[in-house]
């Protein structure tokens, strides 16, 4: 004879398990809002000097010398600088970088649900599900990171939910489920360079699923899958045509990430391109750094058990595959030099670009999620074991994305040119000449309104500037013999130079001033119409 029992819950349990995802939702935001307020009060959301200029590509759309949507640029895909135009005219939403965190938040929010909603689709229990957005969400770099204007947490959003829809469709079969996972695939790309590799790697999954009903099933599908998931790689290319007259200027321009690190490789600063050993060691070491050591470990034991779990159907396992995409993406950046990342005492005396590090932390927290559900002889010494590396790290704020905003290669002490501008030419007449390619941090640091600086966006006033300094620039910060500086290559050649003396020299730039004999002759208002 076999007794069954039923485990019976209280009626309070009943209602949280009823309603856990809500109120995960609700508890996230919360988290989301304490940590922004944390972060900007001590002075930690705007360290990364690219946080400052994602935050300036966005203002110059709404205001400047010639706003408008060429402001976007070349030099970082545009969907978080669209995003931020809706709060960036705002000053305080500017300088705070409320309109770019803004965004993160949403993010954050939004990635610990999908990681919920990732973890009930393969049949794991709401304590599994609980604990894997637990370590997301208590891990200090994405907490950090979600409070600043960076890339990442927007990239981890729309990557992840692109993964669990189409989890979704190779578990329904619904054509609902693959737009879905299209849509969210090409608003990757639109993030950054990792969602074009999601892209492939998508599509290649697509096919597999397919394969078994024929190949014109396969085309059929594939067909509709790339047609909106290919979307966005094909308007950037559009993008680059119609604005710089050349398809490839992201990819061979001269502010691309390729004429970066050719300057790099020339240097003997790109220790990993052709090294695969090196390469696969680097980022493993920033993954390790971002998710902290045990998780990633028992992640790794947790992705095992998935592949070998006969509960899921193999397309059902072979679909959560997709969650590696960063970690096959990162290592081929940085064996082709693509990419570059520090990892100090390893290929660097210093941290730069750690962060690309923490892509793998929503696949961390639901492979350690799927574990904790299917080993329930461990589960507790798993959980508990986990709560004392995690509460360490937490209370110790223990992220290496903090250490490289604050001080690896990330940021530039760039107070000293910034603050100078806001004492001597606030409340003066007169345009500031600098190259945002170089300088964008001083340019937000400074509080300066946007339409006091002649830059490389300026269109016919930069042209005009650069030939004669000095009928348009009271001041101009460049560093001085650098051909890298564009201003100094261009304006150091000019009669006007001669007009100006320095009046401060700073280790990342230096400010000149014009004649104050000449200032009668300067420019101080917009004066040229039809801008183009």
């Amino acid at each position: 004879m076999i007794i069954k029992f039923k485990l019976h819950h209280s009626p309070i349990t009943a209602w949280l398990i009823r309603h856990a995802f809500v109120l995960t939702g609700i508890a996230l935001s919360l988290i989301s809002l304490y940590f922004f307020v944390h972060y900007l009060d001590n002075g930690l959301a705007l360290r990364y000097n690219d946080a400052r200029s994602h935050l300036d590509i966005g203002r110059r759309v709404v205001e400047g010398l010639k706003p408008g949507l060429a402001q976007l640029g070349s030099v970082w895909l545009p969907l978080n600088h669209m995003l931020m135009v809706p709060l960036i005219w705002h000053d305080w939403a500017w300088h705070s970088g409320f309109a770019g965190a803004f965004w993160n938040m949403l993010s954050f929010v939004g990635t610990g649900l999908v990681i919920y909603r990732f973890l009930e689709n393969l049949k794991v229990g709401i304590l599994g599900r609980l604990v894997a957005v637990a370590i997301f969400v208590f891990n200090v770099n994405i907490l950090y990171l979600q409070s600043t204007a960076m890339t990442e947490i927007i990239l981890l959003f729309t990557m992840t939910t692109a993964s669990y829809y189409l989890l979704k469709w190779h578990i329904s079969g619904l054509v609902l489920d693959l737009v879905k996972s299209a849509f969210w695939v090409m608003l990757a790309t639109l993030v950054r360079y990792d969602g074009w590799f999601l892209l492939g790697i998508a599509t290649l999954l697509v096919m597999k699923n397919v394969l078994r009903h024929g190949l014109k099933k396969v085309e059929g599908v594939t067909l509709l899958f790339l047609t909106l998931a290919g979307v966005g790689v094909v308007a950037w290319f559009a993008w680059n045509q119609l604005i710089f007259k050349d398809a490839l200027y992201f990819i061979l321009g001269p502010f691309s990430a390729h004429s970066q690190q050719l300057i790099m490789e020339q240097a003997g600063a790109l220790p990993t391109k052709h090294n695969l050993l090196l390469s696969t060691k680097v980022y493993l070491y920033a993954l390790l750094y971002n998710s902290y050591t045990y998780p990633a470990l028992i992640s790794a034991i947790g992705l095992f058990v998935l592949l070998r779990d006969k509960v899921l159907a193999p397309t059902v396992r072979t679909s959560t595959t997709i969650l590696l995409s960063p970690l096959l993406f990162n290592i081929l950046s940085l064996y082709l030099g693509f990419s570059v990342i520090y990892v100090q005492g390893i290929s660097g005396d210093t941290w730069f670009n750690i962060r690309y590090g923490v892509m793998l932390a929503p696949s961390i927290a639901i492979f350690v999620g799927y574990l904790i559900d299917r080993a329930r002889r461990f589960r507790l010494l798993l959980i508990g074991s986990l709560i004392f590396v995690l509460f360490f790290a937490f209370t110790n704020q223990d992220a290496v994305s903090i250490d490289d905003a604050m001080v690896g290669s990330s940021q530039k002490n760039v107070s000293e040119v910034s603050d100078y501008l806001q004492e001597h030419a606030k409340d003066k007449p007169g345009y500031i000449l600098i190259s945002a390619a170089s300088h964008d941090a001083i340019i937000f640091s400074s509080g300066l309104p946007m339409s006091r600086f002649i830059h490389e966006g300026t269109g016919k006033y930069w042209q005009s500037a650069l030939a004669f300094p000095d009928r348009w620039a009271r001041w101009i910060v460049m560093r001085t013999y650098s051909v890298e500086d564009l201003v100094w290559a261009d304006v150091s050649t000019t009669k006007g130079f001669a007009m100006y003396h320095k009046v401060r020299s700073f280790p990342f730039a230096d400010i000149y001033e014009l004649d104050e004999s000449l200032l009668k002759n300067l420019n101080t208002t917009p004066t040229i119409l039809n801008n183009k």
